[in-house]
Formats: structure tokens, C-alpha cells, sequence
């Protein structure tokens, strides 16, 4: 099993900058940069390009509807160049209200959206002469003397595509298409509500499981006895249930999905409606311990030496972890006694 952290670039970009350079030397192994509705990836990316050697970096995700796919594939092949080959392209769907709310633009069919985009990226990576009619994106629009173009940059058609998906929908294109799965709120005893909409899309295009790289991610972050892991877990509450009751809308919310589908559709519910109705306090009362514990790499150092080795018995190629820490030093710390955990293993 490999190693990943995921960083966003919106604060305190010096402290940032030496959590990666300092995470490099400890041997992780990949670094994804998010947007969500903060810093943007490709810049950071193209920075970290120059200031890193060997660690693989990845856009963790760039969200569809915010570029062209064309400018998508040419940023992705600038990064590719610029670091020596180390890029993967990670894409997201994101939700409502940050395309809608922020973007101005619309979320509407994101799966044919993500299958149209990947198909256009693929032509541009190849080198071909870009040529798509779809139900959304027309290359080239037609117009006097207007024929298909290619991009003047050199092929790049190995730069992988990670695709970040949650419903079954998207998880089964994920698996037909994708190089690589970039997923979340994971538990890796109700992980078939995920590999069986993965695996059916490996089918669909003649792969196996071997042929897709899954990548998971979680805080990690030790308690040095069962009192102090109380209070941790009691801490992270408040944080789930915004993920289950404010991120998308009312009626969509792929996280609160997710967390349903793997046995908390009863809580779930009562935390949106909650969350929805403004009252933050009751919403996080109602998320148990369970429901923290069972999706992140939380806990004494035996128990999360334990949850990494169930989290590889159960498929994950490679652990994306968000070490907690108030300080550049004491994530490095947590993410170095994890990555030791880590190698251990293998």
C-alpha cells in the first residue's frame, strides 16, 4: 500500500509549502491539491513542481464545469512537463452549491458531463485532432472555416485520470473508464457499496480490480489513551455532520448518500434535517462514535496500525491521510508515525 496526503492552498501557504517539502523526505509517496472552493490547483501544482523531486502530484480534484475539458488536458500536460512526468490529472464532479453557487454554472447530468470530458481529454493526451459532438460539449463548434485543431504541445496519452466519485452511477464510470479512484467517507467493512459499482464498470470495459487504483483517504491522528481518544472523536463530530447535512443541498448530498449506503441511512437522515433546520449542536449530537471512528485512521497507535492493515486487506492501493496537528510539525509527526505504520506492512 502507498502513501498520499491531499493539501489546499487558500492559508498559510509557507507552512504549507514545508509540510510537503518536509513530507517528501519523510517518503510519501503522492500529493494531491484540492480547489473546493478555495486556492486553484494547477498553480499550486506548478509551483510544487519546481520545488519538489521525486513525490508524485496530482490535482485531488479539478472540478468539471469550471474549465473547458481542452484547457483541463492542457494544464494537465503543462504539469506533466513541468514535473518530469510525476502529474496525475484528478477530475470531480463537485455539487450544486459550488458549481451553481459560486461557478454560475450548471450542475445538471454530471455523469454524461465526466464521461464527455474524460473522452475530449483522452483526444488532446493523444495528440489527435480534437473532434467531439456530444450532449454537451461540441469541438469544434461550427463556423466559417473552422476545422478541427490539435494541441502544438508534444503527446502525453500515460498521464493518468483519477476520477472522485461517490454514487453508483459514477462509481461504474469510474470503473470503465478511469486509471484511478479518488474516494472518501470509507468503511472498509461496507466497502462493496463502493467496489460493487467499481467492479461492474471494470467489467463493462474488459478490466479487473488490478486495473484500477484505488486511493482513500482519512485524518490519522494518534490518542495516547482511551480518555484522550474520547475527547478526539467527540471533536471530529461537528465536522461529519457538516459533511452529512451542508455540503450540496437539501435534497443532494453525496456524502450523507455514501454514509447511507453503508448502514447509517436512519442517522443520516436525522443529521441533514437537523443541520438543515440550523440547529448545528443537535445535528452533531446525533453523529456517533462509530460512525468517526469506522471512516478515519483514528486512535491509539495499535488501533490504527490495525485499521491500515484492514484498509489494504479491503483494496486500498493508496492511503491518502490528513494528519492532524495544530502546527507544520506536529502533522509531520502524526504523518511520519503513519508512514512507518505503512511500511511496516508491506
Amino acid at each position: 500500500m502507498r502513501t498520499a496526503t491531499t493539501i489546499e492552498a487558500s492559508s498559510d501557504w509557507s507552512g504549507t509549502l514545508d509540510f510537503v517539502l518536509e513530507a517528501e523526505k519523510l517518503g510519501l509517496d503522492t500529493c494531491w491539491v484540492a480547489e473546493a472552493w478555495g486556492s486553484d490547483a494547477p498553480s499550486v501544482l506548478g509551483f510544487l513542481a519546481a520545488r519538489t523531486d521525486r513525490i508524485r502530484l496530482g490535482s485531488g480534484i479539478i472540478q468539471l464545469g469550471t474549465r473547458t475539458p481542452v484547457a483541463i488536458a492542457q494544464a494537465a500536460l503543462t504539469l506533466a512537463q513541468l514535473s518530469d512526468g510525476r502529474f496525475a490529472l484528478g477530475l470531480g464532479a463537485s455539487g450544486p452549491q459550488v458549481m451553481q453557487g459560486l461557478h454560475g454554472v450548471s450542475f445538471d447530468r454530471p455523469l454524461s458531463r465526466m464521461r464527455e470530458t474524460v473522452q475530449i481529454i483522452r483526444e488532446a493526451f493523444a495528440g489527435e485532432k480534437i473532434s467531439f459532438a456530444g450532449k454537451h460539449f461540441t469541438v469544434p463548434l461550427p463556423g466559417e472555416g473552422i476545422r478541427p485543431m490539435r494541441l502544438s504541445m508534444a503527446p502525453n496519452p500515460d498521464i493518468p485520470i483519477y476520477l472522485a466519485t461517490l454514487s453508483p452511477k459514477m462509481l461504474e464510470l469510474t470503473g470503465e473508464i478511469a486509471d484511478g479512484w479518488l474516494g472518501t467517507s470509507f468503511v472498509p467493512e461496507g466497502s462493496a457499496a463502493y467496489f460493487t459499482h467499481l467492479d461492474a464498470g471494470l467489467a463493462r470495459s474488459g478490466r479487473t480490480r488490478r486495473d484500477l487504483d484505488v486511493c482513500q483517504g482519512a485524518e490519522v491522528a494518534f490518542a495516547a489513551d482511551e480518555e484522550a481518544l474520547r475527547d478526539m472523536v467527540a471533536g471530529r463530530k461537528k465536522e461529519l455532520a457538516f459533511s452529512l447535512g451542508g455540503m450540496g443541498s437539501a435534497s443532494v448530498n453525496f456524502y450523507n448518500d455514501a454514509y447511507s449506503r453503508q448502514g447509517w441511512a436512519e442517522v443520516a437522515a436525522e443529521v441533514r434535517e437537523r443541520w438543515q433546520a440550523g440547529d448545528r449542536d443537535g445535528a452533531a449530537a446525533l453523529v456517533t462514535d462509530d460512525m468517526v471512528l469506522a471512516t478515519t485512521l483514528i486512535g491509539t497507535e495499535s488501533m490504527v496500525r490495525e485499521r491500515l492493515r484492514v484498509w489494504r486487506d479491503a483494496g486500498v492501493d493508496l492511503v491518502r491521510m490528513y494528519p492532524a496537528g495544530e502546527t507544520v510539525d506536529a502533522k509531520l509527526e502524526n504523518l511520519g508515525r503513519a508512514l512507518a505504520m505503512v511500511s511496516a506492512l508491506t
